[in-house]
This record gives structure tokens, sequence and C-alpha cells, in this order.
């Protein structure tokens, strides 16, 4: 265990040469030192305008090494939400940001109300030791700049995430995706302390690290200190005394490198000086506190003490830096309220770390503890694995184990036994699940207690399995699943990088039941329980690309992180279908028109609309897909899109060649707008506008045809009987385009149109399929309106148009002669 020793200085050398590196080749231009501050640029991101749509979302990461100092938020969004009007707002439709510690953030599994939601600024982070297991959201800002120090934030990986509405909902597949959109830039940078000894937010407080050496070796049945197979590592300050004035502090770190069962600090030879002073050391207060990966203070720390009193022991600390701060206190009350005689009070801080053995763990290191091996899983992405126990013992291939091999024999105080599993989740897997699962072939027997960094136990842990009853279930992360009195099956949702410690206490009962078979399954899987059979999982990288995260597609009917949650009933599911199916049924009543004017071109575009319609949306609900859903998205749209034109070129009285030449131009056109972005809300202008102009087109062919002999010269404008002429043609213009239509059908056809551009507008991702279904009926409708109201004519042969009742007479007049 002498490498420890070894082990810590060395770090502090890599670290000096690693920031002197930097300093001369790597951040040489980067290094500020603002009114004195000792601090460099560690680095600095600057993420462009990215739009976030609804239900979507974003990760960024941020490396925080152990000598960052501070770290600088800029952000800017489009966002314009006070904090009055954000209960007003319902979470499916509110923009958020969220932080947490060392994995990415999940608000659709936490019980955060809009009530509890309160602006960002510095002081939110104030007092936030719980980042680890836990989150905080806030509304988007419009603008925000924030400075977190290592005095508010820990050391390590700070994920923060941006989300347009959460919820169940966010997850769940749509068939229309609408709601505001907002865009989103940020500025991003992290300054360190130039000098491992100088830390602090302004790298002005200088940290004295402690130097560590293996101070015994206890084997053997026993010692007389009552440690059994361990190794104590005895670590002191570089100085043999270290003195404080009264309300003075005095800062060290320590690196645990390795699991530990528990760690003492104490102070030894608490003096006063000078010597000849009258006060009683006894009654100062030499406060200690400790706190993991950030500096602690007297308001913001993991552990704190009395050294003065008695010695600050942690349980199983975490592997990674440690920060002790001591501070005296009550030195003038112990004079008489005058430092005139003394000002310093002096101790030697000595720290005892004890570690067990490779392989062993728990009380007196006589548990069993086995490193699980990580293997890959064939065909998978990213990081997917399960994991296996090292050793002889498990010759299997399979992603399971027999636990009864692996027990410890070793029962502490005669109640129960301890087995330790040791796991490591690698740097970018961040975005997985942990999936812990065993399986008995009669009662369980075995509690779970799991912990990221050290050794977990009854009263430390991060998550815990006892029965279905007692567990974890109302943690943030922890997902259970079917479980019983013979299984425990659960996960760890976006589990932390790290070292993770899985302990199983077996229970020691008298049931006779020695030969039972306890298998257990440690796994890393991208969804958890496979999106629940109801949905795809996905993969994605966070903005710096630098973390691999997993998110569950869900079908049009299930939603929630795992697709778990049925938003839509079954019931409801064929109602939804049957109405987005069958409103296409009103397609009939423009093709039935279509048909009996003998407008064939026409009455094919209406009748495959209506089909290929129905067949896009019965494949959108889930139903049934009779082709791919591209292919019937492309069809769908399309033929809509030719449907409203051709009511508009049938509007038109002229010949069929014409009318073929402006068909063709508009399938081209209709067809390129469906292929490209089908679902884009500019289409319905487009096509209106294209409809507009084709019938524009068509007067205008139909005018130059029939009225090319109205022609006069502009010298004889002044010419009483050719201004006579003009207002006999405009007259007979006006006349025409009055018989042209009837009229009621015409007013019946906007007030059809206006009704469906009202329901289109109302849509949304919730009521999508009623007011949709009453666009396919109102659209089809209006059509059918717009058929009716032109008015049937034949050429006479004179070049003026007659409508039918007209034709009629004068065929009964010419067989009266």
């Amino acid at each position: 265990m002498a490498e420890n020793s070894i082990l810590c200085s060395a770090s502090s050398l890599i670290l000096s040469l690693f920031t002197l590196f930097s300093c001369l080749f790597g951040h040489g231009n980067s290094i500020e030192q603002l009114a004195g501050y000792n601090t460099f640029t560690i680095s600095s991101f600057k993420y462009p305008e990215t739009q976030i749509r609804p239900f979507d979302m974003r990760y960024i990461r941020v490396d925080l090494p152990p000598w960052f100092s501070s770290m600088s938020i800029a952000l800017k969004s489009s966002v314009n939400l006070d904090i009055q009007s954000v209960e007003k707002v319902p979470k499916s439709a509110l923009p958020m940001i969220c932080f947490r510690e060392g994995s990415l953030p999940l608000p659709d599994v936490s019980n955060t109300s809009l009530g509890e939601l309160v602006a960002l600024s510095n002081s939110s982070f104030e007092g936030t030791q719980v980042l680890q297991n836990s989150e905080q959201c806030y509304p988007v800002p419009r603008n925000m700049t924030m400075k977190l120090t290592n005095e508010q934030i820990s050391a390590r990986v700070l994920y923060f995430g941006l989300f347009n509405g959460v919820g169940p909902t966010r997850t769940q597949s749509k068939m229309i995706v609408r709601g505001p959109s907002y865009s989103f830039a940020a500025n991003i940078s992290v300054e360190g302390c130039i000098t491992s000894s100088m830390q602090g937010q302004y790298c002005n407080q200088t940290v004295e690290l402690l130097s560590c050496g293996l101070s015994r070796n206890n084997s053997g049945n026993g010692s007389a200190s009552g440690f059994f197979n361990q190794s104590m590592l005895s670590c002191r300050n570089n100085f043999e005394t270290s003195c404080l004035g009264d309300e003075e502090m005095k800062i060290y770190t320590l690196e645990i490198l390795r699991v530990a069962e528990f760690l003492t600090i104490s102070a030894e030879n608490v003096r006063l000086r000078p010597v000849n002073n009258s006060g009683n050391s006894s009654g100062i207060d030499l406060m200690c506190f400790v706190r993991y990966g950030a500096m602690p203070s007297a308001t913001l720390h993991d552990f704190s003490g009395n050294l003065n009193k008695s010695p600050l022991v942690i349980n199983s600390p975490k592997v990674g830096q440690w920060y002790i701060s001591i501070l005296a206190l009550n030195l003038s009350k112990e004079t008489g309220g005058s430092q005139s005689n003394v000002s310093k009070v002096c101790y030697s801080l000595e720290l005892q770390e004890l570690e067990c053995p490779l392989g062993k763990a728990g009380p007196n290191c006589l548990s069993e503890r086995y490193m699980l091996q990580t293997v890959l899983r064939k065909d998978s992405t990213p990081f997917e694995s399960y994991f296996l126990p090292y050793g002889e013992k498990v010759m299997s291939d399979a992603a399971n184990f027999l636990l009864e091999p692996l027990s410890s024999n070793y029962s502490f105080g005669g109640l129960d036994t301890w087995t330790y599993f040791i796991l490591d989740i690698p740097h970018g897997a961040a975005g997985g699940n942990l999936h812990i699962r065993l399986t008995a072939d009669r009662k369980l027997n075995y509690e779970i207690y799991v912990r990221n960094g050290g050794l977990p136990s009854l009263v430390n842990w991060d998550y815990y399995y006892v029965n279905k009853t007692s567990n974890s279930h109302g943690s943030m992360f922890f997902a259970l699943y079917s479980s019983s009195e013979e299984k425990a099956d659960f996960y760890i949702l976006y589990v932390s990088e790290g070292t993770w410690n899985i302990a199983l206490r077996n229970l020691n009962s008298t049931d006779g039941t020695s030969n039972r078979q306890t298998t257990m399954s440690v796994s890393l899987e991208r969804c958890p329980k496979r999106c629940s059979y109801h949905g795809d999982c996905k993969s994605a990288l966070d903005a710096s690309g630098l973390t691999s995260y997993s998110f569950c597609a869900c079908d049009r009917t299930h939603g929630g992180f795992d697709c778990s949650i049925e938003i839509v009933s079954h019931q409801g599911h064929i109602w939804q279908s049957i109405a987005l199916i069958a409103s296409n049924a009103a397609a009939v009543l423009p093709a039935f028109w279509a048909l009996r004017q003998k407008a064939f071109a026409e009455w094919v575009i209406y009748t495959s609309s209506g089909i290929s319609s129905g067949l896009y949306h019965a494949c959108d609900v889930g139903t049934w897909c009779a082709l791919s859903f591209g292919v019937l998205q492309f069809f769908d749209f399309w033929l809509s899109f030719l449907a409203v034109v051709s009511t508009f070129v049938y509007l038109t009285t002229i010949g069929e060649v014409y009318k073929r030449a402006i068909h063709t131009v508009v399938a081209i056109l209709t067809a390129l707008m469906a292929i490209t972005k089908a679902t884009r809300p500019s289409n319905v202008i487009l096509v209106m506008a294209i409809g507009a102009l084709a019938l524009l087109v068509g007067w205008l062919i139909e005018f130059s045809t029939k009225y090319r002999s109205l022609s006069f010269s502009m010298d004889l404008c002044l010419n009483s009987l050719e201004r006579r002429r003009i207002r006999e043609w405009v007259n007979s213009l006006v006349k025409t385009v009055m018989k042209r239509f009837r009229w009621g059908f015409l007013l019946a056809g906007f007030i059809a149109l206006a009704m469906a551009a009202i329901s289109r507008d109302l849509e949304n991702s919730q009521n999508y399929w009623i007011w949709h279904s009453v666009w396919h009926v109102t659209i089809y409708t209006s059509s059918f309106f717009f058929l009716c109201s032109k008015v049937i004519t034949i050429n006479s042969g004179n070049g003026r148009p007659t409508d039918a009742n007209y034709q009629l007479t004068r065929q009964d007049s010419l067989s009266r002669g």
C-alpha cells in the first residue's frame, strides 16, 4: 500500500506539469491575470443559435476538472415568459432548462410542479448538494448571465438540457407537431487555477495537499486495534503544526484513490500560542468542514464536526478529491475577551484511511468484493453491454450468473452477510440505463443497495431495493418493473459515469432453503425495458459530441420516458382511426359531381385523393400500412394539392387542350412541393395561390379567345361610338360573369372553405384527430359547392356563351318550327 503515497505525490506533480505546459503552449494566449487572479481558461465553447421545436430537446456537457475555479454561462433565447405567466403555460409547452451533475437530466420523470419553478440565478445553486441523484429545472430565461464557482458545484461533469415541453406526451409519436418553437445561443467558459496549491473562485485561497503513507498492515486473526486484514493509510499536513487565529480558516485536500471503509479526521496536540498564555485550549472550537469535490465552508459542506471535542469519522467515503477546511472559533472567549496574550491556536491534522485488500470489503474486510467485467453486446448500439464477475467461479457465457457461489460466508453479528460488486460506467456513456435484476427459484432473500463512488450500506446509499413496497421508487431516476417476491427488476436511469458499487445483503433465514438458486443480471442498456415494446429506441449525441444518449420514440397511444404510459386508450384509438379515415368519404361529393358532368380528369383526382388520404391516415394512426409511410404521405399531400388546384381550373371554360397543359404544369409543381417538405404550413397558402393563378390564366385564355374581335385604336378613344362599344363590352362581360356562376353555391363554397381554414388553425397535437377530420369534410364539401356553382355552357357558334336553360329553350323553339 506504500504506492498510495507515491500516487498522491505523482498526481500533484502531473497536475503541475500539465498546468505549466498549458500555460506555455496550449493556453498561452488565454491566461487571464486580471486583478491579480491566477486563472486561465480551461475551455470555452460557443453554441450557435439553435432552434428547438415543440417536444424537442438539446443536451450540453461541461467538464469541470479538479482545478477549475468557476464556470460562466451566457444564454440568450427567444423565450418571452416572466415568472408570473409561467403558471399559465402547461408543462407540455413550457420551455425549461435543467441541470444535473454526473449525468443527463430527465424532467419527464420528475414531479416538479409549476408552482415550484422559480427564476434562474446564481443563488439557485446555493446549497446544491444533491444534483447527482436529482436535478434542478427552471423556465428558460430570455437573457441569462450566470457564474458558478467551485464553492457551489463539484468538480465533475455538469450537464444541462433545454426542453420545449416536458411530460409523458413529449415522447409520444404525433400525427402533427404544431406549437411555438424557440431558439437559443450560449457561451460557456470554464476558468481554472494555474497552480494546484491555490484554489477558490479567484484562485486566492491556499490549499495544502496532505501527504499520505502506509502506517500499518494488519492481518491474521486479530490485532490490538481491532482491525483485521486491513491497511491503514495515514495522512497529515506537510508541516507538523498549523496555527490559526480567531475565525481564521485553513483548507486541505486529499485524493482517495481506492474504495475505503472509513476516513477519520482528528486534530492532535491542540494548544495555544504563545505557550505562556493563561487560556484553556479545551474550550476552543476547532471546526472541521468536509466536502466531496468542492470547496467547503461553514454554510456549505457534506460533513462537519468539532475536532477539539472528538474526531470526525466518514464512513465509506467516495473515491475522488476531498476538501477539508479547519476553522478556529472562540479564541477570545477563552482569554477573557482579550487576545493580547494569545493570537493562535495550533494543531496537527491527522487523517486515517482504512482500506481493504483486493477482493474484500465490508466490516473487518471479511465480505467478498468482485470486480465486474464489461462484455459488449454484439450488433448493438454504443456502450450497450452486460457485466460478469472475474474469476473461475463464473464459467458461463450468458449475460447472468449465479449468486450463491459468490456470496460471502462471513456473517456480521450473526444476522446477515454482504457481497459487493464493482462496475465502471465509461466516459461518454451517461446516457445509458443501468439494469439490475435478481431472480430466485423461491422467495428472494437479498436486499440491494447501490451507490456511486463509494461502498453502500444500510445508512449510506443512492438507490436501494428491499421488496416491491420498500425501495427507491420515489427517487427521480429509479424505475421499478415487474418485481415480486421471487424477482427484483429495476433501472437506474441515465446512470452517471464512474465507479458504481452494488451491495447485496443476504438475510440469514431459518426456512431451510440453503439450496436456493438466485440469478443476477447487471447490464447497461440504451432504453429501459426496450421502450415497453410500444416504441423505438433512438440514439443521439449531446451538443459537444462527447456523450451518447438514448431515448424512446413511442407510438401514437403511449408516452413517458419508457413508453409505459397509455395516453390514448384502445377505444379512443379506434374512434380516432374511424374519424380520420371515414371523414375522407366526403371526397365522394366532388367526385360524384365531376363524374356526372363527365369531367373525368377531376373525377379521377378527387377519387384518388380521398382513397390516398384514407390509406395515409390508416397508417399514420398505426392501424394498417398498405405502403411505406413516406410513399403514402407523398400521395396524400400531392393529390390533395392537385385536387384544390383542379377545382380552380374546373371553374374556367377553356378548351381541353389548355386544361391538359395547366394540369400538367400544376402536377409537376405540386409533386415538387409534396416530395420536398409536404407538411410545411406555408404550402396551404402556396397551393391556393397556384390555384388562383391557374384560374386567372384560364380566364385570360378565354378572354383572348372569345373577345379578340374587340379592338380599337388609341387615337379614336375620344370617339363617342368607340366609347359606347367599350361600355357595351364591359356590361356584356359583367352579365357573362353573373350568369357564369350559381351564386348560392359559390357562397356556400366560400363558407365551407372558411370553416376548413378555421379547423386547420385549431389543430394541435392533442385535438388533431377531431379538427383534421372536420378539415376533410369541409375541404371536400367546399370543392363540391364550387363545382356546383359553375353554370354549364355550350358554345353557340357566334362566340356568345349561353347557359343550359337557354339551350333547352332554343332547341324547343327549333323543334316547333
